[in-house]
C-alpha cells in the first residue's frame, strides 16, 4: 500500500491542524493505521493508532486529549486532528499502516510508511 500524508504547515501554539493520509493499493480496510512523528534532533516516536475496524484507538501520553485519529475506509483515508498544539508537537509526521498488535508503539511494528509532512508550531 502507498501512503501520502498532507496537511502540515506552520501554526501558532494553541492552534489546530488536521493531517490527512491517502492510501492506495493493498487491503486498506484490513490494516490498522497510525501516525508517527520525528521532532527535530530526536528519534521517531509513536503518536496514534486506529484499528482496522475503527473499534480501537491508542495514543501517546503526550497527545492524549488533544489529538484524535480517525479513518474513512470508503475513501481510504486516515486523519489526525490535532488541537491545542504545542511547540513540542513540531516535527515531521508520518502516516503508517499495518501494525503488529503488540509492537505498534515501535517503528519496527509497522509495515508501511509514507513520506512525512512537516508540522511547525511556534510559541
Amino acid at each position: 500500500v502507498q501512503l501520502q500524508a498532507s496537511g502540515g504547515g506552520p501554526v501558532q501554539a494553541g492552534d489546530s491542524l488536521r493531517l490527512s493520509c491517502a492510501a492506495s493499493g493493498g487491503s486498506f480496510r484490513s490494516y490498522s493505521m497510525g501516525w508517527f512523528r520525528q521532532p527535530p534532533g530526536k528519534e521517531r516516536e509513536f503518536v496514534a493508532r486506529i484499528s482496522s475496524g475503527h473499534s480501537s484507538t491508542s495514543y501517546a501520553d503526550s497527545v492524549k486529549g488533544r489529538f484524535a485519529i480517525s479513518r474513512d475506509n470508503a475513501r481510504q483515508m486516515v486523519y489526525l486532528q490535532m488541537d491545542n498544539l504545542k511547540p513540542e508537537d513540531s516535527g515531521v509526521y508520518y502516516c503508517v499502516g499495518q501494525s503488529s498488535s503488540v509492537r505498534f508503539q515501535h517503528r519496527d511494528g509497522w509495515g508501511y510508511w509514507g513520506p512525512g509532512t512537516q508540522v511547525t508550531v511556534s510559541s
